[in-house]
């Protein structure tokens, strides 16, 4: 079946349809991992967003039960250059196409993906359709336009936790990734984990760690979490404008100082903000699983799995107060701080992969040591 992708720019690709039928509307990203589209497709973060891959052949791996983020994917929808659906993978046990269709996520295939991204480069993320109903060119560029705009967008609310929840799942497969420095610590840090769209793997790298994890939602305040008596604080990562999450920040900015706190993603920017900071959206993002970030505290270099499409503006903040710790090596971007009086740092980018490198899961690490000095 045809199928269309137009752009706010009037720019029209005409391809293939795979996956559910129907229309869809988002804004229009790119992610240049290698492999990792599962992880990919059900990650919170990509709420609202309809993303391209830039690796040109999707699909033969399948998908299956464990490589998900989330319990359904969470794009708007999905664009490549070729997919595949004849999948071969020993632990695969359903097509992507199929999968998407079960689950009502509408793809597109057989169109110019590196033309695509050179625009999305040129010109920055902006707004689409993807349509299998209505392949009227001026009629879809017009419903591009009108889209929802992702600046001022509260997604978090969507994608967040209905109620508080605990969470103990480990992952114990034999492909599993160890602990930094061996720890196992037996669940010994309790630790509250308010949830903007958290990623599964977050959750399993924190109970690998020994941490017992309760899951609440993005609108708990400072007392609701306060009163689970936790160790430490983790600000999970999620979609959206992060200057439109205002209760969030209300929340942070009167947790900080009362528990050692760790942020990923959104909960960078929503830390940042909440320290008096402000956040800027980038022209077309970075996602994927090749971003080199270098650590300002030991000059080494790691590679960093991401997936944001705004910063922290390093000039806004108090510096007397944080510590710049990590830049992001193509464009000098903010990509961790710190901060110089209170057990609290973070992080842009993501220390639990899925897909990506595993050069900075000692962030992890870092946290358990944050907690047990503050315990001390």
């Amino acid at each position: 079946m045809i199928a269309k992708l137009a752009l706010e720019n009037g720019t029209i690709f005409t391809g293939e349809h795979f996956g559910a039928e129907g229309e869809t509307f988002g804004e229009v990203c790119f992610n240049t991992s290698i492999t990792g589209y599962q992880e990919i497709l059900t990650d919170p973060s990509y709420a609202g967003q309809i993303v391209t891959m830039t690796y040109p052949l999707i699909g033969n791996y399948g998908v299956n039960t464990e490589d998900v983020e989330s319990v359904k994917p969470q794009v708007s929808g999905f664009i490549v250059k070729e997919y595949f659906d004849f999948y071969s993978n020993w632990r695969a046990d359903s097509s992507l196409g199929d999968w998407l269709k079960k689950n009502n996520i509408l793809a597109i295939q057989g169109i110019d993906t590196r033309m695509l991204t050179k625009i999305l480069r040129t010109e920055g993320a902006m707004r689409g359709v993807i349509s299998t109903r209505d392949l009227n060119d001026a009629s879809l560029i017009a419903k591009a336009k009108s889209s929802p705009d992702m600046n001022g967008r509260d997604l978090a609310k969507n994608v967040t936790t209905k109620a508080e929840y605990r969470w103990s799942e480990i992952d114990t497969t034999n492909y599993a990734l160890g602990t930094k420095n061996n720890e196992t610590n037996n669940a010994k840090y309790k630790v509250v984990v308010v949830d903007y769209g958290v990623k599964q793997n977050i959750l399993r790298r924190l109970t690998t760690y020994g941490c017992d994890l309760t899951v609440v939602p993005a609108s708990y305040s400072a007392e609701q979490v306060l009163a689970l008596k936790p160790d430490g604080i983790f600000l999970s990562n999620g979609p959206g404008d992060p200057g439109a999450v205002k209760y969030a920040i209300t929340t942070i900015k009167e947790l900080i100082g009362k528990k050692p706190i760790f942020g990923i993603c959104l909960g960078h920017q929503l830390l940042g903000l909440a320290l008096g900071g402000t956040t800027y959206k980038l022209k077309f993002g970075h996602r994927g699983g090749n971003h080199p970030v270098k650590n300002l505290k030991t000059s080494v270099i790691e590679i960093t799995s991401q997936n944001h499409g705004f910063a922290v503006d390093w000039k806004s903040m108090d510096q007397s107060q944080v510590e710049l710790t990590h830049i992001n090596l193509n464009d000098q971007t903010v990509e961790g701080f710190e901060h110089k009086h209170h057990p609290l740092f973070c992080v842009q980018y993501h220390p639990e992969a899925s897909p990506g490198p595993h050069d900075s899961d000692y962030l992890f690490s870092k946290f358990i040591t944050m907690m047990e000095k503050q315990k001390k």
